[in-house]
């Protein structure tokens, strides 16, 4: 069962609007809910009952955005309000294959793309750097929503993708309404990075030594399923995934910039990979860690196996309105696949703020 704590204000004109769509979703989907109200605590509600896993998405398109041509889901009226998805490492867009339905049928016009090296998202030049820094990162998800005409969206992720929205909310908040974040505030620096932690925190991040050799590339490359399914295995260990389940995602890892932009992005993170000049404005502006202003949920998995800073250190990075979850059932890294009705329920929820 997943607990999740809803603010006690609430926007009862933006409440209505939802409520018709919202109870046929509850109905249909989310199996029994149950509501109950303690004093002085809010309001609660349980989530309980089975929702069959997906398999696929309404609708999976392809547009030209800045540097790429990417590939992503789309989903719910086009003239919903907007919310945008953003995957992790190594994931894809399939971690929202049920949340991307239940936002929809709550209203919402839901976009979950491809990042840069993963599934049909492509370069459209041979000559553009395979960057994975995270500022690039961020750059893409403002010429998505330029080239779909959004002018403003609920963010959301987990991992890269967390890291992401953290990204877009910090630096251009104009077009972030609001924030849904796993594992709060992820941004980080080169110069932060070069500190050392203890042997256990550095144990945990093994495969970024790994990548730092030619002989990680050389592995990850020849090993990419194996390796992607450990991960999943050591960041979620109570996620009983089956087959079916890992391959939807696996297919994404073949794209064929997913090793460079992989390997950059963690060399970058050490120091020991350059970025590209146009994002040094950005990257200094990152490195003083920005304080996030856009009403923000961050949100927990109480059995997450990779590495995650405690809740305590960052709740002092966001200034508007927030609020921290802890979603509990053996709940690991992928929050969106493994608990996808506390991360919808949290979306709308950081949307009525």
């Amino acid at each position: 069962m997943n607990i999740v704590r809803i603010p006690e204000k609430i926007d009862h004109h933006r409440r209505r609007l939802f409520g018709i769509a919202a109870a046929t979703m509850a109905a249909a989907q989310l199996g029994t809910i149950r509501v109950a109200t303690a004093q002085g605590v809010g309001t609660q509600v349980a989530v309980s009952g089975a929702m069959k896993p997906r398999t696929s998405f309404a609708s999976l398109k392809r547009i030209n955005a800045g540097l790429l041509n990417v590939g992503y889901a789309e989903g719910g009226p086009a003239d919903g309000p907007p919310v945008i998805l953003l995957h992790g490492w190594p994931y894809d867009i399939y971690s929202y294959v049920d949340v991307a339905p239940l936002l929809a049928n709550t209203g919402y016009r839901v976009i979950v793309p491809y990042l840069r090296g993963y599934g049909t998202t492509s370069f459209l030049s041979d000559a553009t750097a395979r960057n994975g820094q995270q500022a690039a990162l961020g750059g893409d998800v403002i010429a998505l929503m330029d080239a779909l005409g959004i002018q403003k969206a609920v963010v959301a992720g987990y991992d890269w993708g967390a890291r992401t929205a953290n990204i877009v909310a910090a630096l251009w908040p104009d077009r972030c309404k609001a924030m849904v974040s796993v594992s709060g505030y992820l941004i980080g620096s080169q110069a932060a990075n070069e500190a050392p932690l203890p042997p256990q925190a550095e144990l945990q991040w093994w495969y970024q030594y790994y990548f730092a050799t030619e002989r990680g590339r050389a592995g990850y490359a020849k090993n990419t399923g194996d390796f992607a399914r450990l991960i999943w295995q050591l960041a979620s260990p109570q996620w009983k995934f089956d087959d079916t389940t890992f391959a939807l995602s696996a297919a994404a890892f073949a794209n064929p910039d997913h090793v460079d932009i992989v390997i950059h992005n963690y060399r970058w993170r050490l120091g020991l990979a350059d970025g590209e000049r146009e994002y040094d404005d950005l990257e200094k502006k990152l490195a003083t860690f920005p304080t996030i202003s856009v009403p923000t949920i961050t949100m927990e998995g109480d059995a997450n196996g990779a590495p995650h800073p405690d809740p305590s250190v960052y709740a002092k990075r966001f200034s508007g309105k927030y609020e921290h979850r802890l979603i509990t059932g053996g709940i690991g890294h992928n929050l969106p696949q493994e608990a996808p009705q506390a991360f919808a329920q949290a979306v709308i929820d950081v949307d009525r703020f």
